[in-house]
């Protein structure tokens, strides 16, 4: 491996020549510049730099190695005497006016028994997180009209509660592809954990497996696979694995062969990323900081990669069944027709996600589809040994039980345990985890329903379900003459 001075590396710094440092090895990543999930800017800013702080910020270890060709990386750096020297001087210099607020965030928040549902957590995240990671976390695509609707289609979702029935116990126990699970939810996959916690995907685990509720792990995850499943709380804790198909087939079997290895229950492909969707918020967020003459002018976060497989159609399934014996699942779905399909093929059940509205903007809310496509399954017979499962918008247990008297067999959460997780680490997963539970037990109390099996779809009035109201911009300049026509001297400031 040859040695390069960081004189030479920085001269490297061309979207056309791009070598970076990570964990003292240099890596050319010219060719895959305009193939990073992320978008091309983010490597841009660290090319001919070591980037090992912004790497570890987002990925595990083993990224590049499990993901990349060994011939990207290239050799090892040696340090000057001045590049030594200023390196100490700017880990000495003192915090930026960020950190600063964040730190004073923090020292601010209210205690953790302060919370009481999940959208508390989120409004503390908002202020102990970064710019870059509340912009990541919190985005969804193009006019967030979709992220929105996911959680507003609940509340045209009224109850019929039961009356006289015992509900002296409630039981929520249930069983998810086969295995027993304590409560009907699951923390659902999402990337890059650490842009809200330090311990990332490692600290759900243990507060999931404490918890004793049903962990789907991520492709891309931020935390080593390796490590995610040491911090099992016991060897029986149940995992997924949500998988990205990627174009090098045989790197996607080693991914599902090592999950299949390390006890994975089930294999959630996400089908729903031939290309990734443009989230604005990110994009403004990012391009504030920088350079007009550097700002992005239209690609923003798409990106079509090696990473995501637009090739992907219903002729792999056959493929995906010959590498593993692990249950397969679609997770993306949002069409009738493609959860019959997927049952037709021989799944063992879907997930009905939009990507938590990150991807198509105007695709329709999770729980919108569901009645549908249960009915689907049903009149082609296909219902009895298929499972679906929903994800996006829920953030109550009332929520949840909605879901399930229209036929979910469970449901996933992500962004709620993210916000959790961010403000207060596994402790907020875990008080988050109890939030949903208590919940979900008064619901099920006054509607009458003492187990899972006693939630029916007649204890739901969906008449309303298909009605979409969304909200017009504002006109802010009919507005403010409006608010100019008052009484003298109560004229409003703008």
């Amino acid at each position: 491996m040859r040695n390069f001075t960081l004189s030479e590396i920085a001269q490297h710094n061309k979207k056309d020549d791009l070598w970076i440092i990570i964990h003292g090895k240099i890596y050319d990543l010219t060719t895959f510049l305009p193939e990073h999930p992320g978008g091309q800017k983010v490597i841009l800013k660290c090319a001919g730099k070591d980037a090992t702080s912004a790497f570890d910020s987002h990925h595990p270890p083993d990224m590049i190695e499990r993901f990349l060709s060994p011939d990207v990386c290239i050799g090892q750096p040696v340090m000057e005497k001045s590049h030594e020297d200023n390196a100490n001087i700017k880990r000495q210099q003192t915090e930026t006016d960020e950190e600063e607020r964040i730190q004073l965030a923090r020292k601010n928040m209210p205690s953790i028994d302060e919370l009481y549902n999940a959208y508390d957590f989120e409004s503390v995240a908002k202020t102990i997180l970064s710019d870059d990671a509340w912009g990541y976390i919190s985005s969804g695509t193009d006019d967030e009209i979709t992220m929105r609707e996911n959680h507003s289609a609940y509340h045209r979702i009224w109850f019929r509660p039961r009356v006289m029935v015992d509900v002296s116990k409630i039981d929520m126990t249930t069983h998810m592809l086969g295995q027993k699970a304590s409560l009907p939810f699951y923390i659902t996959a999402a990337a890059f954990c650490k842009t809200a916690h330090p311990n990332g995907e490692m600290a759900l685990t243990r507060a999931a497996g404490r918890k004793d509720i049903i962990q789907m792990i991520p492709t891309y995850a931020s935390c080593s696979f390796k490590d995610i499943v040491r911090a099992r709380i016991s060897s029986n804790q149940i995992q997924w694995y949500q998988l990205y198909v990627t174009r090098d087939r045989k790197a996607t079997q080693r991914i599902v062969e090592e999950a299949e290895a390390k006890g994975m229950k089930g294999l959630f492909v996400t089908v729903d990323t031939p290309e990734l969707g443009r989230h604005l918020k990110e994009m403004r967020i990012n391009n504030q900081r920088d350079d007009p003459s550097e700002m992005e002018t239209g690609e923003g976060t798409v990106s079509v990669s090696s990473f995501f497989d637009p090739s992907l159609n219903w002729s792999d399934i056959a493929w995906l069944k010959s590498i593993t014996k692990m249950p397969i699942l679609l997770k993306g779905v949002t069409r009738l027709e493609d959860a019959v399909l997927s049952a037709q093929h021989g799944l063992q059940g879907v997930v009905l996600s939009n990507h938590g509205g990150r991807q198509m903007d105007f695709a329709p809310s999770t729980i919108e589809i569901l009645p549908e496509v249960m009915g689907a399954l049903q009149r082609e017979g296909l219902d009895k040994n298929f499972e679906v499962y929903i994800d996006g918008g829920i953030r109550r247990g009332s929520d949840i039980f909605k879901a399930i008297a229209l036929g979910a067999k469970g449901v996933g959460i992500g962004r709620p345990f993210l916000y959790a997780m961010a403000c207060y680490g596994e402790r907020g997963v875990e008080r988050l985890i109890d939030l949903f539970q208590a919940e979900l037990t008064m619901c099920m109390r006054l509607m009458g329903a003492p187990t899972i099996a006693d939630i029916k779809p007649d204890m739901v009035d969906i008449r309303n379900l298909k009605d979409h109201f969304v909200a017009n911009p504002t006109d802010y300049l009919a507005k403010y003459a409006y608010e100019r026509m008052q009484p003298r001297g109560k004229l409003s400031k703008l």
